[in-house]
């Protein structure tokens, strides 16, 4: 490939070392979504997630990393997406994805479940890699680069895919195995001495083994809102107590 971006190779240079510690940190899945008593059945979740593995490896293409403005995860899908059919490129970019969980939020007391973005800042894209895909991906509106070396990208292996969009595929199969009407158990608030501006290590989730400074706190909810050095910089997160421990 010869195509040279010098502003997109300065974007994501600090990128690449943080690359591997980050996507190995995926496979440690999202927190526990509910009670024990409404989890779906072991069964379910594992014939769901081998249909997802046997999907991800029959899949044409390979998986790469795009950086984009943060907050813009969505909105880069949907643009790349109508880029896809207008540029006519079907059948060389497949499909774009935010990977994404769902965790327990308490608010008011009462307990419900909310989707958010696993990687602030990253979309997943399955493509075959050419000049011209390349291209239409790069100077998709709020994409900054390819996390890598940004004209010569390096593909994620599958299994660093399957531990990144996983969360996702247990979280749907948790939603569609829930008692419609039967309540959530609220969750036990717990006494914290976490204060903003402490040095934390995450010990669980997407973003485990990485230090954060808490920025702000919720003892109600439980979860702090920190920033995490991901792909080189530092991103906003939420993270429930649980995630967390003074360094």
């Amino acid at each position: 490939m010869t195509v040279t971006d010098p502003a997109a190779d300065q974007l994501v240079a600090e990128a690449e070392d943080n690359l591997e510690a980050a996507i190995d940190a995926t496979s440690d899945v999202a927190e526990v979504l509910a009670a024990d008593e409404d989890a779906a059945p072991p069964a379910v979740v594992n014939d769901a997630l081998a249909e997802f593995r046997e999907r991800l490896h029959n899949d044409v293409g390979d998986w790469f990393v795009v950086h984009t403005y943060s907050g813009m995860e969505n909105r880069v899908k949907a643009n790349l997406e109508n880029r896809i059919s207008s540029l006519n490129m079907e059948d060389f970019i497949f499909q774009v994805v935010v990977p994404t969980e769902e965790v327990a939020e308490i608010k008011s007391g009462q307990r419900r479940m909310v989707r958010r973005t696993v990687l602030p800042g990253y979309v997943l894209v399955r493509m075959d890699l050419t000049d011209e895909s390349w291209s239409a991906v790069r100077h998709t509106p709020s994409v900054t680069g390819f996390v890598g070396h940004s004209h010569q990208p390096v593909p994620l292996s599958l299994d660093e895919v399957e531990n990144m969009l996983a969360p996702a595929v247990e979280a749907a199969v948790a939603a569609t195995s829930e008692t419609p009407g039967r309540p959530k158990k609220a969750a036990k608030i717990e006494f914290t001495d976490f204060v903003p501006g402490d040095s934390v290590m995450v010990v669980d989730g997407p973003f485990a083994t990485l230090h954060a400074t808490i920025t702000e706190l919720n003892v109600d909810a439980q979860r702090v809102k920190a920033l995490v050095e991901i792909f080189g910089r530092e991103t906003p997160v939420e993270l429930s107590f649980t995630q967390i421990q003074k360094v």
